[in-house]
């Protein structure tokens, strides 16, 4: 719990005074179409310095696979439905280790989001933005022309899955290294 506690106040401070540079984000965005590298621009500083820590990190243990990559960099970009800002971030990571359902609520998850259009306004759409980004996120990766596995990966990437579910799928082989990628970064 402390080391959980640590960790989340090394990403807060270290959200307050992140940057990314033009060529970290050239070198690393060059296998996506022209469309996804400006979606991958609409993320928030914060969301593309993580983007390319889960990126680099699944780089280092050797993944190539060009549609993990890929889904590694657009996978928060739902996110950008939304400003959000550092208060409502610190609110969700403690909901979401203490409170879940309460967050759910908030966050309309009981409704289907297609479209950003459908979040709802005021101090609720940050909650909804976090709860539905992977399907947002995934829809426009798909727009943005992305391969159907990219955008699986997107759409999936907060999914449970476990290999007591039985045999995991060569996709679900992916989606549990981008997840693991993405829960250490």
């Amino acid at each position: 719990m402390i080391d959980a506690i640590r960790y989340r106040a090394t990403q807060f401070f270290h959200a307050l005074f992140t940057r990314v540079t033009d060529e970290e984000i050239a070198q690393t965005t060059r296998g996506l179409t022209p469309a996804a590298r400006t979606l991958f621009r609409r993320q928030s500083t914060q969301d593309q310095r993580h983007a390319l820590a889960v990126y680099r990190a699944l780089h280092r243990t050797g993944y190539t696979d060009r549609h993990l990559l890929a889904a590694a960099l657009l996978h928060d970009v739902g996110k950008a439905a939304a400003p959000m800002p550092i208060v409502y971030r610190v609110a969700i990571v403690l909901m979401e280790r203490f409170t879940p359902r309460v967050l759910n609520s908030l966050g309309w998850a009981e409704k289907p989001v297609l479209d950003s259009q459908d979040l709802p306004g005021g101090w609720r759409r940050s909650f909804a933005t976090h709860v539905h980004h992977p399907a947002l996120g995934a829809r426009w990766a798909q727009e943005a022309g992305c391969s159907p596995l990219t955008v699986f990966l997107v759409r999936h990437h907060h999914r449970v899955i476990s290999e007591e579910q039985g045999r995991l799928t060569p996709e679900e082989h992916l989606l549990a290294a981008l997840q693991a990628a993405d829960d250490a970064n």
